[in-house]
């Protein structure tokens, strides 16, 4: 049941985009079409299943028995970094459209902060393995749940008549802003 709740919890109550503030450079950067925003959303979620699992062994296996776990900031965006290259490598061999369509926003994911508080969060709450897997893979779908949803919403204001000042960057505020008040609405779902 608890992992339920975390599952739920990671990708709507705590919403890591729309309620935490973690991960806007890539949430804004990538949003602008429905195609590169489900794949940024498809390779967040691997970069964070994959992150979980090397950072709860790491830190379980190394870092605590060791009396190091004052590093694990250090080691756990050391790890990060060399998964997204791994991931970055195989996308480029393997999709190379879609590789080309993340441009720079691909290799941003190591910056992600998103994956680093997945991370830390497992860490500080003190999940075991399977709650901060559950928690993790909540976060993520999280994320791109948020991400599909805004760039469906900035589709459609492309095709509407938007007054000179709110276009761009102001209307994608407003957008993200009016989507964590929805988000809200979720809070009292689970306490």
């Amino acid at each position: 049941m608890k992992v339920l709740l975390l599952l739920i919890s990671g990708a709507l109550v705590n919403n890591v985009v729309l309620s935490r503030f973690l991960g806007l450079c890539s949430f804004v950067g990538v949003s602008k079409k429905k195609d590169t925003s489900t794949g940024m959303g498809g390779a967040v979620i691997f970069t964070i299943f994959l992150a979980t699992i090397l950072a709860s062994v790491v830190y379980a296996c190394i870092l605590k028995p060791l009396g190091i776990d004052y590093l694990q900031t250090i080691v756990f965006i050391l790890l990060i970094a060399s998964l997204v290259q791994f991931i970055e490598m195989f996308m480029k061999k393997s999709m190379p459209s879609l590789h080309a369509a993340l441009g720079i926003f691909l290799p941003l994911i190591t910056t992600n902060c998103a994956v680093l508080g997945v991370a830390l969060d497992n860490v500080q709450k003190e999940y075991n393995f399977i709650e901060g897997l559950a928690w993790g893979v909540g976060t993520a779908v999280g994320y791109a749940i948020a991400i599909v949803i805004l760039a469906g919403i900035r589709e459609r204001c492309e095709e509407n008549d938007i007054p000179k000042y709110f276009q761009g960057l102001p209307i994608v505020l407003i957008s993200a802003g009016l989507m964590a008040i929805a988000f809200t609405g979720f809070s009292g779902m689970i306490t």
